[in-house]
Formats: structure tokens, sequence, C-alpha cells
């Protein structure tokens, strides 16, 4: 068994700086620079850590990596839109007209940050 002291996800972007303004300024995610060339740590309410690092021959996943949870999904898509982020649409999984697939007390929308990652929001009653 290993002892662990903390976990955290991490994910890769082509542009540390860009990355930061998007999820600090666009998503209001409390931000730390490392150093000016990154990584970069996302921090959220909880203090919980996701780490952002540059990675020249970046490539998006084809996976969700980031997941923000809300608590009115449909105004937090609203909010995004007025900001010019556009919501996906995948073959075979329905949505509203916003964008939101709904499945039982599960609200999910998927969008993208700068680097083309796949991120979410996610309301669960």
């Amino acid at each position: 068994m290993v002892e662990t002291k903390r976990v955290f996800a991490s994910f890769s972007v082509d542009d540390i700086d860009s990355a930061d303004r998007f999820y600090n300024e666009t998503l209001g995610i409390k931000t730390e620079l490392v150093t000016d060339d990154g990584p970069l740590f996302l921090y959220g309410p909880d203090e919980s850590a996701t780490l952002v690092y540059p990675k020249a021959d970046h490539t998006p996943a084809s996976y969700t990596v980031f997941n923000l949870s809300v608590d009115d999904i449909e105004l937090a898509v609203d909010d995004l839109t007025a900001l010019g982020i556009t919501f996906d649409r995948f073959p075979g999984i329905a949505a509203d007209e916003r964008g939101i697939h709904r499945s039982g007390n599960h609200f999910i929308a998927w969008f993208k940050d700068p680097a083309g990652n796949g991120l979410s929001l996610v309301q669960e009653s």
C-alpha cells in the first residue's frame, strides 16, 4: 500500500497563460500559476486542486477532463453562453436547446477550454 498525503488530477494545455485567463477570468476558478511558464493549479471552493501543465505537443483529450458542479445549470450555461462559450452536442445524446443533457436528476452540459479539452457543467439534485 502507498501512503499518500493527497491526490489530485492533472491535464495538459498548449498555452498556460490562456488557460490561466480562461479558468480564472471566464470560469471564476481560483488559480495559482507556480512559475511564469507553469504549471497552473486550479482550486475548487473546498481547496481541492487540479494541476494544469503546459505541453508543447498537447493533444486535447477525447473525454471530459474537468467537471464543474453547479446548483443551477441553466443559469451557468446562460452565463457562459453570454461570454461566448459554445456548448457541445454529441450524436446519440439528447440535449435541449441550451445543450443540456438531462437524465433523471443528473444534468450535464459539455464545452471546451481554449486548448480543446472537454469540460462539463454538472447539476445533481
